[in-house]
């Protein structure tokens, strides 16, 4: 809750504790590999961040395969370059899935717009030129040079 609350503290009717983790345990549910998720942890164990890829399959954008359906990461941890190796990893994993491009839904309010652009995401517009906050990556391998050889 907390990276969410981080990112989206001027919404005024955020969601519940419970309703989140309702809606995680729904997804651990889900053991089909149509989704994962990469996490970042301070050194005492705490969660800072976090990833979620999934493959996207809508007839909206039918030259899109995947979608960065999350990314969150704590202020206090921004700037550092985890935000970055966190799309790297998320590219990465898609690539090794034959996944070769990637989404990323989101609201144009929030200051993330410039970190998505600065790696490389194009502003994805509806029909008559407008921009809702969604961002588009139509060769991934770039974006996985930046996940780390491990």
């Amino acid at each position: 809750m907390k990276t969410w609350n981080e990112t989206y503290g001027n919404v005024t009717n955020p969601p519940t504790r419970e309703l989140r983790e309702h809606q995680w345990r729904e997804q651990f549910k889900v053991t089909d590999g149509s989704w994962f998720c990469f996490v970042v942890e301070n050194q005492g164990g705490e969660l800072v961040g976090f990833a979620k890829g999934k493959a996207y399959a809508s007839s909206d954008l039918p030259e899109y395969s995947g979608e960065l359906n999350k990314i969150y990461l704590r202020r206090e941890y921004q700037r550092l370059g985890l935000g970055r190796k966190l799309v790297g990893h998320i590219a990465c994993r898609f690539l090794s899935q034959g996944i070769t491009t990637m989404v990323l839904f989101g609201v144009p309010e929030n200051p993330a717009c410039a970190f998505h652009e600065a790696l490389g995401g194009g502003r994805l517009l509806t029909r008559n030129g407008e921009f809702h906050g969604g961002y588009g990556w139509r060769d991934l391998r770039k974006l996985a040079s930046i996940c780390p050889m491990e």
